[in-house]
Protein backbone atom coordinates (compact mmCIF):
# COMPACT_ATOMS: atom_id res chain seq x y z
CA UNK A 1 0.00 0.00 0.00
CA UNK A 2 1.46 3.46 -0.76
CA UNK A 3 0.24 6.82 0.99
CA UNK A 4 -3.18 6.44 2.89
CA UNK A 5 -5.98 8.73 0.91
CA UNK A 6 -5.36 12.34 1.39
CA UNK A 7 -8.92 13.68 2.99
CA UNK A 8 -10.71 14.15 6.56
CA UNK A 9 -13.37 11.91 7.92
CA UNK A 10 -15.98 13.45 5.71
CA UNK A 11 -14.02 13.27 2.86
CA UNK A 12 -12.82 16.85 1.73
CA UNK A 13 -9.26 17.27 1.01
CA UNK A 14 -7.30 18.44 3.85
CA UNK A 15 -6.14 21.96 2.84
CA UNK A 16 -2.59 22.18 0.67
CA UNK A 17 -0.95 24.77 2.87
CA UNK A 18 -1.34 22.41 5.67
CA UNK A 19 0.23 19.81 3.58
CA UNK A 20 3.10 21.75 3.07
CA UNK A 21 3.80 22.87 6.51
CA UNK A 22 3.41 19.28 7.51
CA UNK A 23 6.27 18.84 4.80
CA UNK A 24 8.20 22.14 6.03
CA UNK A 25 8.15 20.52 9.57
CA UNK A 26 8.96 17.34 9.35
CA UNK A 27 11.31 17.09 6.33
CA UNK A 28 12.84 20.54 5.12
CA UNK A 29 14.07 21.68 8.56
CA UNK A 30 16.09 17.89 8.30
CA UNK A 31 17.55 18.67 4.99
CA UNK A 32 19.19 21.96 6.43
CA UNK A 33 15.88 24.50 5.99
CA UNK A 34 15.96 25.18 2.90
CA UNK A 35 14.13 23.42 0.12
CA UNK A 36 14.45 23.14 -3.59
CA UNK A 37 11.52 24.46 -5.14
CA UNK A 38 11.48 21.91 -8.36
CA UNK A 39 12.26 18.97 -5.96
CA UNK A 40 9.39 20.22 -3.45
CA UNK A 41 6.97 20.34 -6.27
CA UNK A 42 8.04 16.86 -7.38
CA UNK A 43 7.77 15.21 -4.32
CA UNK A 44 4.60 17.07 -3.14
CA UNK A 45 3.06 15.32 -6.00
CA UNK A 46 3.94 12.09 -4.74
CA UNK A 47 1.27 13.21 -1.40
CA UNK A 48 -1.23 14.36 -4.27
CA UNK A 49 -0.29 17.80 -4.29
CA UNK A 50 -0.54 19.53 -7.97
CA UNK A 51 2.12 21.54 -9.02
CA UNK A 52 0.22 25.07 -8.78
CA UNK A 53 -1.70 24.54 -5.56
CA UNK A 54 2.24 23.67 -4.00
CA UNK A 55 3.44 27.13 -5.32
CA UNK A 56 0.45 29.13 -4.37
CA UNK A 57 1.51 27.78 -0.94
CA UNK A 58 4.59 28.75 -0.88
CA UNK A 59 3.94 32.15 -2.23
CA UNK A 60 1.45 32.58 0.26
CA UNK A 61 4.09 30.98 2.89
CA UNK A 62 6.39 33.44 1.49
CA UNK A 63 4.18 36.36 2.42
CA UNK A 64 3.56 35.15 5.87
CA UNK A 65 7.35 35.63 6.68
CA UNK A 66 7.87 32.06 6.69
CA UNK A 67 9.70 31.49 3.43
CA UNK A 68 12.68 33.53 1.88
CA UNK A 69 13.90 32.91 -1.95
CA UNK A 70 17.65 30.81 -1.68
CA UNK A 71 19.80 29.62 -4.28
CA UNK A 72 22.23 26.87 -3.35
CA UNK A 73 24.36 25.33 -5.84
CA UNK A 74 22.80 27.12 -8.75
CA UNK A 75 19.65 25.62 -7.95
CA UNK A 76 16.77 28.08 -6.95
CA UNK A 77 14.35 27.59 -3.64
CA UNK A 78 13.20 28.28 -0.26
CA UNK A 79 14.98 28.84 3.21
CA UNK A 80 13.00 28.86 6.28
CA UNK A 81 12.71 32.68 8.29
CA UNK A 82 13.31 32.49 11.89
CA UNK A 83 9.85 33.30 12.23
CA UNK A 84 8.84 30.01 10.65
CA UNK A 85 11.41 27.84 12.90
CA UNK A 86 10.35 29.72 15.92
CA UNK A 87 6.44 28.73 14.68
CA UNK A 88 7.30 25.00 14.18
CA UNK A 89 9.39 24.37 16.90
CA UNK A 90 6.30 25.63 19.07
CA UNK A 91 4.57 23.22 17.65
CA UNK A 92 6.89 20.29 18.38
CA UNK A 93 6.29 20.58 21.88
CA UNK A 94 2.80 19.20 21.27
CA UNK A 95 3.16 17.75 17.69
CA UNK A 96 5.93 15.61 18.68
CA UNK A 97 5.65 15.26 22.36
CA UNK A 98 1.85 14.43 22.87
CA UNK A 99 0.59 16.35 26.36
CA UNK A 100 0.44 13.08 28.52
CA UNK A 101 -2.07 12.85 31.13
CA UNK A 102 -1.77 15.72 33.70
CA UNK A 103 -2.05 14.46 37.84
CA UNK A 104 -5.76 15.31 39.21
CA UNK A 105 -3.42 17.07 42.09
CA UNK A 106 -1.50 19.10 40.07
CA UNK A 107 -4.42 21.45 39.92
CA UNK A 108 -5.81 23.74 37.24
CA UNK A 109 -5.25 26.62 35.33
CA UNK A 110 -8.48 29.16 34.84
CA UNK A 111 -8.26 32.20 32.59
CA UNK A 112 -11.19 34.89 32.62
CA UNK A 113 -11.21 37.91 30.18
CA UNK A 114 -13.59 41.12 29.82
CA UNK A 115 -12.52 42.58 26.45
CA UNK A 116 -14.24 45.58 25.11
CA UNK A 117 -16.19 45.45 22.05
CA UNK A 118 -13.63 48.12 20.44
CA UNK A 119 -10.77 45.03 20.77
CA UNK A 120 -13.78 42.52 19.31
CA UNK A 121 -11.28 40.90 16.54
CA UNK A 122 -8.53 40.13 19.80
CA UNK A 123 -11.14 38.66 21.62
CA UNK A 124 -11.68 36.36 18.97
CA UNK A 125 -8.69 35.79 18.43
CA UNK A 126 -7.81 34.95 22.28
CA UNK A 127 -10.84 32.78 22.36
CA UNK A 128 -9.09 30.80 18.98
CA UNK A 129 -5.62 30.60 21.32
CA UNK A 130 -6.91 29.64 23.96
CA UNK A 131 -8.91 26.37 22.36
CA UNK A 132 -6.07 25.60 20.13
CA UNK A 133 -4.22 25.24 23.52
CA UNK A 134 -6.57 22.57 24.27
CA UNK A 135 -8.58 25.05 26.60
CA UNK A 136 -12.02 24.15 27.52
CA UNK A 137 -14.90 26.74 27.79
CA UNK A 138 -16.53 26.55 30.92
CA UNK A 139 -18.56 29.48 30.44
CA UNK A 140 -18.90 33.19 28.81
CA UNK A 141 -15.17 34.57 28.79
CA UNK A 142 -14.07 31.49 31.09
CA UNK A 143 -11.49 28.64 29.85
CA UNK A 144 -9.98 25.68 32.10
CA UNK A 145 -6.93 23.75 31.38
CA UNK A 146 -4.67 21.75 33.57
CA UNK A 147 -2.15 24.03 35.74
CA UNK A 148 0.85 23.08 33.47
CA UNK A 149 -1.15 25.25 30.37
CA UNK A 150 -1.23 28.65 32.42
CA UNK A 151 2.39 29.86 30.84
CA UNK A 152 1.23 29.36 27.50
CA UNK A 153 -2.00 31.20 28.25
CA UNK A 154 -0.04 33.98 30.14
CA UNK A 155 1.90 34.02 26.58
CA UNK A 156 -1.19 34.28 24.46
CA UNK A 157 -3.08 37.06 26.15
CA UNK A 158 0.37 39.24 26.29
CA UNK A 159 1.12 38.54 22.47
CA UNK A 160 -2.47 39.86 21.61
CA UNK A 161 -2.04 43.02 24.23
CA UNK A 162 -5.04 42.14 26.30
CA UNK A 163 -3.01 41.33 29.72
CA UNK A 164 -5.16 43.97 31.48
CA UNK A 165 -8.47 42.71 29.95
CA UNK A 166 -7.48 39.56 31.56
CA UNK A 167 -7.16 37.21 34.25
CA UNK A 168 -5.02 34.21 35.00
CA UNK A 169 -6.19 32.07 38.04
CA UNK A 170 -3.95 28.52 38.97
CA UNK A 171 -5.16 26.17 42.11
CA UNK A 172 -7.50 23.03 42.87
CA UNK A 173 -11.01 22.11 42.65
CA UNK A 174 -12.45 22.26 45.99
CA UNK A 175 -16.01 21.85 45.60
CA UNK A 176 -19.20 22.34 43.65
CA UNK A 177 -19.81 21.17 40.53
CA UNK A 178 -18.52 17.26 39.99
CA UNK A 179 -15.30 17.67 37.96
CA UNK A 180 -16.21 15.03 35.92
CA UNK A 181 -18.94 16.78 34.72
CA UNK A 182 -17.52 20.13 34.38
CA UNK A 183 -15.00 18.76 31.62
CA UNK A 184 -17.81 17.12 30.27
CA UNK A 185 -19.29 19.71 29.55
CA UNK A 186 -16.04 21.94 28.86
CA UNK A 187 -14.67 20.12 25.97
CA UNK A 188 -15.81 17.75 23.40
CA UNK A 189 -14.33 14.64 24.67
CA UNK A 190 -16.37 12.56 22.27
CA UNK A 191 -14.56 14.12 19.65
CA UNK A 192 -11.25 14.26 20.70
CA UNK A 193 -12.38 10.29 21.30
CA UNK A 194 -13.09 9.80 17.72
CA UNK A 195 -10.12 11.60 15.99
CA UNK A 196 -8.16 9.68 17.58
CA UNK A 197 -10.34 6.04 16.64
CA UNK A 198 -10.13 7.71 13.15
CA UNK A 199 -5.94 7.94 13.26
CA UNK A 200 -6.03 4.42 14.47
CA UNK A 201 -8.54 3.04 11.99
CA UNK A 202 -6.42 4.66 9.49
CA UNK A 203 -3.06 4.02 10.10
CA UNK A 204 -3.30 0.85 12.10
CA UNK A 205 -2.62 -1.40 9.08
CA UNK A 206 0.04 0.65 7.20
CA UNK A 207 2.51 -1.36 4.56
CA UNK A 208 4.80 0.50 2.46
CA UNK A 209 6.48 -1.34 -0.50
CA UNK A 210 9.46 1.29 -1.86
CA UNK A 211 11.10 4.37 -0.52
CA UNK A 212 8.46 6.77 -2.19
CA UNK A 213 5.33 4.68 -0.55
CA UNK A 214 7.49 5.37 3.16
CA UNK A 215 7.65 9.16 2.35
CA UNK A 216 4.23 9.90 0.90
CA UNK A 217 3.00 7.80 4.16
CA UNK A 218 5.37 9.43 6.55
CA UNK A 219 3.90 12.72 5.20
CA UNK A 220 0.33 11.48 5.38
CA UNK A 221 1.09 10.22 8.83
CA UNK A 222 2.40 13.65 10.45
CA UNK A 223 -0.30 15.57 8.61
CA UNK A 224 -3.29 13.79 9.97
CA UNK A 225 -1.56 13.51 13.64
CA UNK A 226 -0.29 17.20 14.36
CA UNK A 227 -4.17 18.44 14.77
CA UNK A 228 -5.14 15.69 17.76
CA UNK A 229 -2.59 16.66 20.13
CA UNK A 230 -4.24 20.41 19.85
CA UNK A 231 -7.23 19.60 20.87
CA UNK A 232 -6.23 17.33 23.68
CA UNK A 233 -4.84 18.56 26.70
CA UNK A 234 -4.05 15.67 28.53
CA UNK A 235 -6.89 15.58 31.36
CA UNK A 236 -6.43 13.65 33.70
CA UNK A 237 -7.44 9.77 33.67
CA UNK A 238 -9.86 9.90 36.81
CA UNK A 239 -12.03 12.64 34.50
CA UNK A 240 -12.27 10.68 31.44
CA UNK A 241 -13.72 7.74 29.71
CA UNK A 242 -11.83 4.13 31.01
CA UNK A 243 -11.37 3.35 27.07
CA UNK A 244 -9.64 6.39 26.06
CA UNK A 245 -7.63 6.18 23.14
CA UNK A 246 -5.43 8.52 23.43
CA UNK A 247 -2.42 6.34 24.71
CA UNK A 248 -3.02 4.03 21.69
CA UNK A 249 -2.99 6.21 18.98
CA UNK A 250 0.36 7.68 20.16
CA UNK A 251 2.08 4.73 20.53
CA UNK A 252 0.92 3.97 17.15
CA UNK A 253 1.96 7.22 15.95
CA UNK A 254 5.84 7.03 17.76
CA UNK A 255 6.05 3.24 16.30
CA UNK A 256 5.24 4.30 12.18
CA UNK A 257 7.35 8.01 12.80
CA UNK A 258 10.36 5.12 14.02
CA UNK A 259 9.97 2.91 11.03
CA UNK A 260 9.21 5.63 8.28
CA UNK A 261 10.90 8.60 9.02
CA UNK A 262 14.80 7.39 7.61
CA UNK A 263 12.98 5.93 4.84
CA UNK A 264 11.08 8.96 3.65
CA UNK A 265 13.73 11.33 4.66
CA UNK A 266 16.37 9.18 2.36
CA UNK A 267 13.57 9.31 -0.41
CA UNK A 268 13.62 13.16 0.18
CA UNK A 269 17.17 13.60 -0.23
CA UNK A 270 17.32 12.54 -3.70
CA UNK A 271 15.27 15.29 -4.70
CA UNK A 272 17.47 17.96 -2.92
CA UNK A 273 20.77 17.20 -5.24
CA UNK A 274 21.56 20.24 -8.02
CA UNK A 275 20.45 17.92 -10.67
CA UNK A 276 17.31 16.06 -9.62
CA UNK A 277 15.89 19.42 -7.38
CA UNK A 278 16.17 21.80 -10.59
CA UNK A 279 12.74 23.16 -11.63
Amino acid sequence: MGAVSRSDGDGTARSTRTVVVTFLGSVVRSMGDWMPIGGAVDLLGEVGLDPTSVRTAVFRLKKRDWLVSEVRDGVRGYALTRQALTSLAAGDEVIWHARRQAALDDGWCVVNFSVPETERAKRHQLRSHLAALGFGNVGTAMWIAPARMRAAAEQAIAELGLTSYSAVFEGAHVGGQDLRTLVAGSWDLDGIAEGYRDFLARFGTVAVDTPGDAFATYVELVDHWRKLPFRDPGLPPELLPTDWPAADALALFEGLVARLEPPALAHAATRWTPASAAG
